[in-house]
């Protein structure tokens, strides 16, 4: 009796000529691709390069064109069947990630893998014991019972994994991972990393998408870069460059070296925001202060009250936090007694960022509607010249205000949700995440922008799970641990190493 290794299994899957048009767009162009067996596959490309047709077209959400051929282990894959009848050992996560977030972590996990079931009824006592135990291979804390949309994009995306393989024969499977640490911090990717490990070690393949370059070198053996539809290489991982990737995925050398000038506070200046002692969730007495044109970051890993303060901050948590807030030298505000909004870029820009079935233009003119209106009603072109001031500052592509938000790549997007605070003048900026699911090119693209505002005065506060964010944006950088600052690093200190271990409690 043989051993079947890696080398002598047949592909994981294979696709040749894989096309797919919609009206006006050809999405993906003649597609010819290999995942191995046994082996991590990285798939890289800009926002709207052809990444999310591709998995689209495997996941049976859309028909591809006439003319393909696709083979999954060896056999035929019928592309143009409904998902349902997809091999068994195909499984996906997707970037929405498919949850239902009215519902709890029980009824999604039920809802994805079954019920248990007694007696012809639901079994509650056990479906809730399987969704724990699914849950307690990644190490997180997670109440069960409590709606999906009270939780952390990380717990989200956690139980959207677990889901994900339950039940899950690995040998000889495939694993399609798009965006799964778009909101994870760094100690939650590690965890997903050591679980991919041993998904490949149990005989299982990984076709991963992720636009951070760094998680293309720590866990990918091969990568794919698609660019306007179709695939420009394949190659090894090892010894590609991050720029090297970068010029492949755009066309042209991606300028990465970006950082804002050190910065100087005017003697004279009043704050842009102000917080004393700040407590909710997470925050157990946070003082900060930013003056104009600083960019303060905000560190710390899952539960340390970072991905709590910017929406504190922001006056969306009056319900549950306390402290004071002033900005732009304005009154003290208690945050229980509400009363105040500032800017806010949110974590999850699907959920709480655009309006998917509103034009570009409806959605820049969101933040803006009591000025722009009168009586109720929108006054002249008003929101229409907004939309093209937006759109000229940003680079959106298309130039298009009149293009719905959800056909717009998700880099697009993002720069509509910050572009619109930025019409105005205001003291203050506060963003989350501001580059979850945000390809290279424009992620730059936006770094550039954030920086040139703050050039002109804007005072901002960036919270992010990313430390690449606050090494390229940040003038300063606050670290959060169990609700409380534990160290501020100048703009010098701010690198990976330290930021990572001062977030651990490595280094006080």
């Amino acid at each position: 009796m043989t051993t079947t290794t890696a080398a002598t299994r047949p592909a994981a899957l294979r696709t040749e000529g894989l096309s797919k048009t919609f009206p006006g767009t050809r999405a993906l162009s003649d597609l010819t691709i290999e995942i191995g067996a046994g082996e991590v596959h990285a798939l890289a490309g800009s926002n709207g390069s052809g990444k999310s047709t591709f998995i689209k077209l495997l996941a049976g959400y859309h028909q591809p064109d006439p003319g393909y051929s696709a083979w999954f282990g060896g056999q035929p894959l019928d592309l143009d069947a409904p998902g349902a009848d997809r091999p068994p050992g195909l499984r996906f996560i997707h970037q929405d990630l498919g949850l239902v977030l009215e519902l709890d972590a029980v009824d999604n996990f039920g809802l994805k893998c079954g019920y248990a079931t007694r007696r012809g009824s639901i079994d509650w006592r056990e479906q809730a014991r399987r969704t724990q135990r699914a849950l307690s291979r990644f190490g997180i804390g997670i109440d069960i019972h409590q709606p999906l949309s009270q939780a952390a994009p990380v717990e989200r995306t956690v139980l959207a994994i677990a889901a994900a393989i339950e039940g899950w024969d690995e040998a000889g499977g495939l694993l399609v991972l798009d965006e799964p640490t778009a909101a994870l911090p760094h100690a939650e990717v590690e965890v997903l990393f050591q679980i991919i490990g041993e998904v490949v070690a149990a005989g299982a393949s990984i076709l991963y998408v992720s636009h951070r370059l760094d998680e293309i070198f720590t866990i990918a053996d091969t990568v794919s870069v698609l660019r306007a539809g179709r695939l420009v290489e394949t190659r090894p991982v090892e010894g590609l460059t991050g720029d090297g990737i970068a010029a492949l995925m755009a066309g042209a050398d991606v300028d990465t070296d970006v950082r804002p000038q050190p910065f100087v506070r005017r003697p004279d200046s009043v704050p842009a925001i102000e917080a004393v002692d700040l407590r909710g969730r997470y925050l157990r007495g946070v003082d900060l202060t930013v003056h104009p044109g600083e960019i303060v970051g905000v560190a710390g890993l899952l539960g340390s009250g970072r991905e709590e303060l910017p929406y504190v901050l922001a006056g969306a948590r009056a319900d549950s936090a306390t402290g004071r807030i002033r900005a732009g030298g304005e009154p003290w505000r208690t945050i229980e007694r509400g009363g105040f909004q500032h800017a806010l870029v949110p974590a999850d820009r699907l959920a709480e960022g655009i309006i998917g079935e509103l034009p570009v233009q409806d959605n820049v003119a969101l933040p803006a509607l009591r000025t722009l209106g009168r009586h109720g009603l929108m006054v002249g072109d008003a929101e229409s010249r907004m939309a093209v001031d937006v759109i000229e500052r940003v680079g959106l592509v298309p130039a298009d205000p009149s293009r719905l938000m959800s056909t717009l790549s998700g880099g697009n997007q993002q720069k509509v949700v910050v572009g619109r605070w930025l019409t105005e003048e205001r003291p203050v900026l506060i963003l989350s995440e501001p580059t979850a699911g945000v390809d290279i090119a424009a992620r730059m693209a936006l770094f550039r922008l954030l920086i040139e505002a703050a050039e002109e005065g804007l005072g901002m506060v960036v919270a992010s799970s990313d430390v690449h964010d606050l090494i390229h944006l940040c003038t300063r950088v606050i670290v959060l641990r169990e609700g409380v600052v534990t160290r501020e690093l100048e703009q010098d200190e701010v690198t990976e190493s330290t930021l990572l271990r001062v977030m651990e409690g490595l280094e006080s």
